[in-house]
Protein backbone atom coordinates (compact mmCIF):
# COMPACT_ATOMS: atom_id res chain seq x y z
CA UNK A 1 0.00 0.00 0.00
CA UNK A 2 1.52 3.22 -0.99
CA UNK A 3 0.61 5.35 2.37
CA UNK A 4 1.58 9.13 0.80
CA UNK A 5 0.80 10.20 4.25
CA UNK A 6 2.86 7.96 6.69
CA UNK A 7 5.25 9.48 3.28
CA UNK A 8 4.95 13.04 4.66
CA UNK A 9 6.06 12.62 7.73
CA UNK A 10 9.74 12.10 6.92
CA UNK A 11 10.11 15.47 5.09
CA UNK A 12 10.25 18.43 7.55
CA UNK A 13 9.78 21.50 5.53
CA UNK A 14 6.20 19.70 4.07
CA UNK A 15 5.14 21.05 7.76
CA UNK A 16 5.92 24.93 6.74
CA UNK A 17 3.72 27.57 6.24
CA UNK A 18 3.59 30.10 3.48
CA UNK A 19 2.41 33.72 4.54
CA UNK A 20 0.38 31.42 7.06
CA UNK A 21 -0.60 29.02 4.59
CA UNK A 22 0.06 25.69 4.81
CA UNK A 23 3.21 24.80 1.88
CA UNK A 24 1.84 22.84 -1.09
CA UNK A 25 4.90 22.50 -3.22
CA UNK A 26 4.51 21.91 -6.44
CA UNK A 27 7.71 22.64 -7.91
CA UNK A 28 9.51 19.19 -7.99
CA UNK A 29 11.07 19.32 -11.60
CA UNK A 30 13.13 22.47 -10.48
CA UNK A 31 13.96 20.72 -6.75
CA UNK A 32 12.73 18.02 -4.80
CA UNK A 33 11.93 18.12 -0.68
CA UNK A 34 14.75 16.47 1.68
CA UNK A 35 13.58 13.70 3.83
CA UNK A 36 14.74 13.24 7.65
CA UNK A 37 17.04 10.25 6.64
CA UNK A 38 18.77 12.54 3.55
CA UNK A 39 19.24 15.46 6.13
CA UNK A 40 20.58 13.21 8.95
CA UNK A 41 23.41 11.61 6.49
CA UNK A 42 24.71 14.82 5.39
CA UNK A 43 24.92 15.83 9.26
CA UNK A 44 25.53 12.95 10.44
CA UNK A 45 29.18 12.69 8.36
CA UNK A 46 30.04 15.99 9.36
CA UNK A 47 29.41 15.32 12.82
CA UNK A 48 31.28 11.74 12.94
CA UNK A 49 33.15 11.03 9.97
CA UNK A 50 34.89 13.58 8.56
CA UNK A 51 37.74 13.17 7.08
CA UNK A 52 39.27 13.71 2.81
CA UNK A 53 38.30 10.18 0.92
CA UNK A 54 40.85 8.02 -0.62
CA UNK A 55 43.91 10.11 1.35
CA UNK A 56 45.98 8.77 4.17
CA UNK A 57 45.71 5.65 6.83
CA UNK A 58 43.74 6.91 9.75
CA UNK A 59 40.33 6.08 10.65
CA UNK A 60 38.33 9.07 9.66
CA UNK A 61 39.78 9.06 6.19
CA UNK A 62 38.85 5.51 5.49
CA UNK A 63 35.54 5.87 7.15
CA UNK A 64 35.18 8.76 4.64
CA UNK A 65 36.35 6.47 1.75
CA UNK A 66 33.93 3.83 2.79
CA UNK A 67 30.96 6.24 3.18
CA UNK A 68 31.76 7.79 -0.17
CA UNK A 69 32.42 4.20 -2.31
CA UNK A 70 29.30 2.71 -0.63
CA UNK A 71 27.15 5.86 -2.23
CA UNK A 72 29.07 4.93 -5.70
CA UNK A 73 27.79 1.54 -5.22
CA UNK A 74 24.29 2.48 -4.36
CA UNK A 75 23.77 4.73 -7.50
CA UNK A 76 25.34 2.02 -9.72
CA UNK A 77 22.23 -0.05 -8.09
CA UNK A 78 19.51 2.25 -8.42
CA UNK A 79 20.26 2.60 -12.27
CA UNK A 80 21.25 -0.62 -13.27
CA UNK A 81 24.50 -0.19 -14.10
CA UNK A 82 27.12 -3.18 -14.43
CA UNK A 83 29.55 -1.91 -11.98
CA UNK A 84 30.01 1.20 -9.87
CA UNK A 85 33.37 2.01 -11.67
CA UNK A 86 30.78 3.27 -13.51
CA UNK A 87 29.48 5.94 -12.14
CA UNK A 88 31.29 8.75 -11.57
CA UNK A 89 30.24 11.61 -9.21
CA UNK A 90 30.11 15.07 -10.13
CA UNK A 91 28.33 18.87 -8.99
CA UNK A 92 25.52 18.02 -11.28
CA UNK A 93 24.07 17.21 -14.33
CA UNK A 94 25.04 19.93 -16.01
CA UNK A 95 28.42 19.17 -15.28
CA UNK A 96 28.12 15.66 -16.22
CA UNK A 97 27.11 16.76 -19.82
CA UNK A 98 30.16 19.11 -19.54
CA UNK A 99 32.56 16.18 -18.95
CA UNK A 100 30.93 14.24 -21.70
CA UNK A 101 31.20 17.14 -24.46
CA UNK A 102 35.21 18.19 -23.19
CA UNK A 103 36.47 14.61 -22.35
CA UNK A 104 34.63 12.63 -24.98
CA UNK A 105 33.33 14.41 -28.24
CA UNK A 106 36.15 17.18 -28.51
CA UNK A 107 38.67 14.51 -29.99
CA UNK A 108 35.93 12.67 -32.09
CA UNK A 109 33.88 15.14 -33.36
CA UNK A 110 35.48 17.20 -36.40
CA UNK A 111 34.39 19.88 -39.38
CA UNK A 112 31.52 18.39 -41.20
CA UNK A 113 29.91 16.09 -38.33
CA UNK A 114 26.83 15.93 -37.11
CA UNK A 115 25.58 15.46 -33.57
CA UNK A 116 22.00 14.72 -32.98
CA UNK A 117 19.60 16.14 -30.41
CA UNK A 118 16.36 17.96 -29.83
CA UNK A 119 14.13 20.85 -29.81
CA UNK A 120 12.78 20.14 -26.50
CA UNK A 121 16.58 20.16 -24.78
CA UNK A 122 16.97 21.62 -21.29
CA UNK A 123 19.54 24.91 -22.25
CA UNK A 124 22.39 22.46 -20.21
CA UNK A 125 21.79 19.74 -22.69
CA UNK A 126 22.15 22.33 -26.23
CA UNK A 127 24.24 25.06 -25.25
CA UNK A 128 27.25 22.45 -24.81
CA UNK A 129 27.17 21.34 -27.72
CA UNK A 130 26.46 24.63 -29.39
CA UNK A 131 29.81 25.72 -27.91
CA UNK A 132 31.31 22.46 -29.38
CA UNK A 133 29.86 22.57 -33.02
CA UNK A 134 31.21 26.11 -33.40
CA UNK A 135 34.62 25.49 -31.98
CA UNK A 136 34.73 21.85 -34.35
CA UNK A 137 32.86 22.95 -37.33
CA UNK A 138 30.77 20.49 -36.42
CA UNK A 139 26.40 20.50 -37.03
CA UNK A 140 23.76 20.71 -34.97
CA UNK A 141 20.59 18.54 -36.16
CA UNK A 142 17.27 19.13 -34.47
CA UNK A 143 14.57 16.11 -33.92
CA UNK A 144 11.56 18.22 -33.69
CA UNK A 145 8.00 17.50 -31.93
CA UNK A 146 6.37 14.17 -33.11
CA UNK A 147 3.32 13.02 -32.35
CA UNK A 148 1.52 13.65 -29.21
CA UNK A 149 4.54 15.96 -28.80
CA UNK A 150 6.84 12.84 -28.13
CA UNK A 151 10.23 12.58 -30.28
CA UNK A 152 9.66 10.85 -33.57
CA UNK A 153 11.92 7.47 -33.78
CA UNK A 154 11.09 7.47 -37.70
CA UNK A 155 12.47 11.11 -37.66
CA UNK A 156 15.63 9.96 -35.49
CA UNK A 157 16.38 7.43 -38.46
CA UNK A 158 15.80 10.18 -41.40
CA UNK A 159 18.30 12.54 -39.47
CA UNK A 160 21.25 9.79 -39.05
CA UNK A 161 23.91 10.09 -41.81
CA UNK A 162 27.40 8.65 -42.10
CA UNK A 163 28.66 11.78 -40.51
CA UNK A 164 26.66 10.93 -37.21
CA UNK A 165 28.65 11.20 -34.13
CA UNK A 166 26.75 11.33 -31.56
CA UNK A 167 22.71 10.93 -30.81
CA UNK A 168 21.48 12.81 -27.53
CA UNK A 169 17.95 13.96 -25.87
CA UNK A 170 15.97 14.53 -22.76
CA UNK A 171 14.80 11.54 -21.53
CA UNK A 172 11.72 13.24 -19.75
CA UNK A 173 10.70 16.96 -21.14
CA UNK A 174 10.93 19.22 -17.75
CA UNK A 175 8.59 21.05 -19.55
CA UNK A 176 5.81 19.30 -21.10
CA UNK A 177 6.78 15.70 -19.21
CA UNK A 178 6.55 13.69 -22.34
CA UNK A 179 8.34 10.61 -21.74
CA UNK A 180 10.44 10.12 -24.87
CA UNK A 181 10.77 6.44 -26.32
CA UNK A 182 14.92 6.24 -25.36
CA UNK A 183 15.47 2.37 -25.36
CA UNK A 184 13.89 2.56 -29.27
CA UNK A 185 16.20 5.40 -29.61
CA UNK A 186 19.58 3.77 -28.18
CA UNK A 187 18.47 0.49 -30.49
CA UNK A 188 18.40 2.72 -33.73
CA UNK A 189 21.29 4.42 -32.90
CA UNK A 190 23.16 1.19 -31.72
CA UNK A 191 22.69 -0.30 -35.11
CA UNK A 192 24.48 2.53 -37.04
CA UNK A 193 27.14 2.32 -34.20
CA UNK A 194 26.83 5.47 -32.84
CA UNK A 195 26.91 6.31 -29.19
CA UNK A 196 24.14 7.83 -27.37
CA UNK A 197 23.93 9.81 -23.95
CA UNK A 198 20.44 10.55 -21.96
CA UNK A 199 19.90 13.82 -20.30
CA UNK A 200 17.96 11.81 -17.19
CA UNK A 201 17.73 14.75 -15.18
CA UNK A 202 13.76 14.42 -14.96
CA UNK A 203 13.67 10.51 -15.24
CA UNK A 204 15.72 9.00 -12.84
CA UNK A 205 13.44 10.75 -9.91
CA UNK A 206 10.29 9.66 -11.54
CA UNK A 207 10.27 6.66 -13.25
CA UNK A 208 12.11 3.12 -13.55
CA UNK A 209 15.39 3.36 -15.05
CA UNK A 210 17.47 0.51 -16.05
CA UNK A 211 20.77 2.03 -18.13
CA UNK A 212 21.83 -1.66 -19.32
CA UNK A 213 18.20 -2.34 -20.57
CA UNK A 214 18.05 1.29 -22.35
CA UNK A 215 21.22 0.36 -23.73
CA UNK A 216 22.45 4.03 -23.44
CA UNK A 217 26.40 5.00 -23.10
CA UNK A 218 26.30 8.03 -21.32
CA UNK A 219 23.42 9.23 -18.62
CA UNK A 220 23.82 12.43 -16.87
CA UNK A 221 21.28 13.58 -13.88
CA UNK A 222 21.72 15.55 -10.36
CA UNK A 223 20.55 14.41 -6.72
CA UNK A 224 18.63 17.63 -5.70
CA UNK A 225 14.99 16.57 -8.19
CA UNK A 226 15.44 12.77 -6.63
CA UNK A 227 15.48 13.43 -2.42
CA UNK A 228 19.15 13.87 -2.35
CA UNK A 229 21.15 17.16 -1.37
CA UNK A 230 22.07 20.19 -4.12
CA UNK A 231 25.70 20.01 -5.20
CA UNK A 232 25.82 16.31 -6.23
CA UNK A 233 25.50 14.49 -9.98
CA UNK A 234 26.22 11.49 -11.46
CA UNK A 235 27.90 10.65 -14.96
CA UNK A 236 27.19 7.33 -16.07
CA UNK A 237 29.08 5.87 -18.78
CA UNK A 238 29.60 2.56 -19.98
CA UNK A 239 33.26 1.17 -18.67
CA UNK A 240 34.61 1.34 -22.49
CA UNK A 241 33.67 4.40 -23.21
CA UNK A 242 35.03 6.22 -19.87
CA UNK A 243 38.36 4.33 -20.54
CA UNK A 244 38.82 5.99 -23.77
CA UNK A 245 38.31 9.40 -22.23
CA UNK A 246 40.81 12.18 -21.20
CA UNK A 247 40.12 13.96 -17.76
CA UNK A 248 38.56 17.00 -17.77
CA UNK A 249 40.12 18.60 -14.72
CA UNK A 250 43.22 17.68 -13.41
CA UNK A 251 44.57 18.06 -9.71
CA UNK A 252 44.87 15.75 -6.58
CA UNK A 253 42.93 12.21 -6.57
CA UNK A 254 42.91 11.61 -10.70
CA UNK A 255 46.39 11.00 -11.37
CA UNK A 256 48.61 7.67 -11.00
CA UNK A 257 52.13 9.05 -11.59
CA UNK A 258 53.33 12.40 -11.71
CA UNK A 259 57.23 13.87 -12.68
CA UNK A 260 58.73 16.99 -14.21
CA UNK A 261 57.83 16.07 -17.56
CA UNK A 262 53.96 14.81 -17.07
CA UNK A 263 51.32 12.41 -15.56
CA UNK A 264 49.48 9.38 -15.98
CA UNK A 265 46.13 8.71 -14.76
CA UNK A 266 44.19 7.01 -12.28
CA UNK A 267 41.61 4.51 -13.35
CA UNK A 268 38.23 4.83 -13.51
CA UNK A 269 36.11 6.44 -12.50
CA UNK A 270 38.38 8.09 -9.87
CA UNK A 271 40.43 10.14 -13.08
CA UNK A 272 37.14 12.26 -13.69
CA UNK A 273 37.07 13.01 -10.01
CA UNK A 274 39.50 15.62 -9.34
CA UNK A 275 40.19 17.21 -5.65
CA UNK A 276 38.11 17.05 -2.82
CA UNK A 277 34.62 15.20 -3.66
CA UNK A 278 31.25 16.30 -1.90
CA UNK A 279 31.29 13.40 0.39
CA UNK A 280 28.92 14.36 2.48
CA UNK A 281 26.21 14.86 -0.26
CA UNK A 282 27.18 11.56 -1.90
CA UNK A 283 26.17 10.20 1.23
CA UNK A 284 23.24 12.52 1.34
CA UNK A 285 22.52 10.82 -2.27
CA UNK A 286 22.99 7.55 -0.73
CA UNK A 287 20.18 7.71 1.16
CA UNK A 288 18.24 9.09 -0.95
CA UNK A 289 18.26 6.22 -3.38
CA UNK A 290 17.48 3.67 -0.22
CA UNK A 291 14.51 6.14 0.39
CA UNK A 292 13.49 5.07 -2.78
CA UNK A 293 13.77 1.70 -3.18
CA UNK A 294 11.99 1.13 -0.05
CA UNK A 295 8.81 3.06 -1.86
CA UNK A 296 9.82 1.39 -4.99
CA UNK A 297 9.98 3.16 -8.30
CA UNK A 298 6.96 1.78 -10.17
CA UNK A 299 5.35 2.93 -6.71
CA UNK A 300 6.38 6.51 -7.34
CA UNK A 301 5.27 6.39 -11.01
CA UNK A 302 1.76 4.80 -10.31
CA UNK A 303 1.20 7.91 -7.38
CA UNK A 304 2.50 10.51 -10.04
CA UNK A 305 0.19 9.01 -12.97
CA UNK A 306 -2.78 9.62 -10.53
CA UNK A 307 -2.18 12.73 -9.30
CA UNK A 308 -1.28 14.24 -13.07
CA UNK A 309 -4.59 12.62 -14.08
CA UNK A 310 -6.87 14.16 -11.26
CA UNK A 311 -4.87 17.59 -12.07
CA UNK A 312 -5.60 17.03 -16.34
CA UNK A 313 -9.42 15.79 -16.12
CA UNK A 314 -9.48 19.19 -13.61
CA UNK A 315 -7.57 21.84 -15.69
CA UNK A 316 -9.57 20.39 -18.95
CA UNK A 317 -12.92 21.79 -17.76
CA UNK A 318 -11.42 25.53 -16.14
CA UNK A 319 -12.11 28.21 -19.23
CA UNK A 320 -9.24 29.77 -20.64
CA UNK A 321 -6.62 27.28 -19.57
CA UNK A 322 -4.23 25.80 -22.11
CA UNK A 323 -2.67 23.03 -21.12
CA UNK A 324 0.64 21.50 -23.11
CA UNK A 325 2.19 18.28 -23.72
CA UNK A 326 -0.02 14.42 -24.21
CA UNK A 327 -3.41 14.35 -22.74
CA UNK A 328 -2.76 10.59 -21.67
CA UNK A 329 -1.35 10.42 -18.37
CA UNK A 330 0.73 7.16 -19.12
CA UNK A 331 2.43 8.95 -21.58
CA UNK A 332 4.04 11.79 -18.99
CA UNK A 333 5.65 11.99 -15.98
CA UNK A 334 3.82 14.76 -12.79
CA UNK A 335 4.84 17.72 -14.96
CA UNK A 336 1.90 20.07 -16.51
CA UNK A 337 3.17 23.11 -18.49
CA UNK A 338 0.12 25.69 -18.81
CA UNK A 339 -1.29 28.96 -19.33
CA UNK A 340 -4.47 30.85 -17.84
CA UNK A 341 -5.78 32.95 -21.09
CA UNK A 342 -4.97 36.59 -20.52
CA UNK A 343 -2.64 36.11 -17.24
CA UNK A 344 1.61 36.19 -17.06
CA UNK A 345 2.62 33.29 -15.73
CA UNK A 346 4.67 35.12 -12.97
CA UNK A 347 1.62 36.93 -11.68
CA UNK A 348 -0.35 33.93 -11.43
CA UNK A 349 3.00 32.31 -9.36
CA UNK A 350 2.85 35.61 -7.59
CA UNK A 351 -0.99 34.83 -6.84
CA UNK A 352 -0.73 30.58 -5.66
CA UNK A 353 2.09 31.52 -3.57
CA UNK A 354 -0.02 33.77 -1.77
CA UNK A 355 -1.99 31.01 -0.80
CA UNK A 356 1.09 28.80 -0.30
CA UNK A 357 0.99 27.08 -3.29
CA UNK A 358 4.46 26.51 -5.24
CA UNK A 359 4.71 26.29 -8.64
CA UNK A 360 7.18 27.29 -11.46
CA UNK A 361 6.79 30.37 -13.98
CA UNK A 362 8.74 31.48 -16.95
CA UNK A 363 10.61 29.61 -19.72
CA UNK A 364 11.89 26.46 -18.04
CA UNK A 365 15.28 27.26 -19.81
CA UNK A 366 13.79 25.43 -22.85
CA UNK A 367 13.86 28.71 -24.98
CA UNK A 368 13.58 26.42 -28.07
CA UNK A 369 11.06 24.05 -27.53
CA UNK A 370 8.70 27.33 -26.39
CA UNK A 371 8.93 28.97 -29.70
CA UNK A 372 7.84 25.75 -30.84
CA UNK A 373 4.84 25.84 -29.38
CA UNK A 374 4.19 29.61 -30.08
CA UNK A 375 4.76 31.10 -26.21
CA UNK A 376 7.55 32.63 -24.45
CA UNK A 377 6.54 31.41 -20.86
CA UNK A 378 4.49 28.79 -19.07
CA UNK A 379 3.48 28.20 -15.55
CA UNK A 380 4.48 24.49 -14.38
CA UNK A 381 3.23 22.83 -11.37
CA UNK A 382 5.27 19.34 -11.06
CA UNK A 383 4.38 16.34 -8.64
CA UNK A 384 6.53 13.89 -6.53
CA UNK A 385 6.18 11.36 -4.05
CA UNK A 386 4.31 12.95 -1.20
CA UNK A 387 1.80 15.53 -3.06
CA UNK A 388 -1.95 14.58 -1.83
CA UNK A 389 -4.73 14.34 -4.32
CA UNK A 390 -5.85 16.97 -1.50
CA UNK A 391 -3.02 19.39 -2.68
CA UNK A 392 -3.59 18.70 -6.43
CA UNK A 393 -7.61 19.85 -5.28
CA UNK A 394 -6.87 22.97 -3.44
CA UNK A 395 -4.44 23.66 -6.50
CA UNK A 396 -7.56 23.55 -8.84
CA UNK A 397 -9.77 25.56 -6.78
CA UNK A 398 -7.41 28.52 -6.83
CA UNK A 399 -6.80 28.24 -10.73
CA UNK A 400 -10.62 28.40 -10.78
CA UNK A 401 -10.81 31.28 -8.78
CA UNK A 402 -7.99 33.11 -10.83
CA UNK A 403 -10.13 32.12 -14.13
CA UNK A 404 -13.38 34.03 -12.83
CA UNK A 405 -10.68 37.01 -11.76
CA UNK A 406 -10.65 40.23 -13.26
CA UNK A 407 -7.89 40.41 -15.89
CA UNK A 408 -7.45 44.28 -14.78
CA UNK A 409 -6.48 42.88 -11.19
CA UNK A 410 -3.52 40.66 -12.81
CA UNK A 411 -1.85 43.63 -13.57
CA UNK A 412 -0.73 44.44 -10.08
CA UNK A 413 0.27 41.03 -9.42
CA UNK A 414 2.63 41.22 -12.50
CA UNK A 415 4.10 44.31 -11.48
CA UNK A 416 2.64 46.90 -13.62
Amino acid sequence: MYDVNKIRKSFPILSRKIGGEPLVYLDNASTSQKPETVIRAVTDFYRGHCGNVHRGVHTLTEETTAIYEEARSAVARFIGAAESAEVVFTKNATEAIHLVAWSWAWERVGEGDEIILSEMEHHSNLVPWQILARERRAKLKMLGLGPEETLDPHELERLITERTKLVTFVHVSNTLGVINPAEEFCAIARRRGIPVFIDGAQSVPHIPVDVSRLGCDFLAFSGHKMLGPVGVGVLYGRRERLEAMRPFLAGGGMIDRVSEEGATFNAVPYRFEAGTPAVADAAGLAEAVRFLEEIGMENVRRHEEALTRRALEAMGRIRGVSVYGPDDPALRTGVISFNLAGVEPHALGRFLDSKGVAIRAGDHCTQPLLRALGITATARVSFYLYNTPEEVDFFIALLEQAAERPRPEWSRLAGR
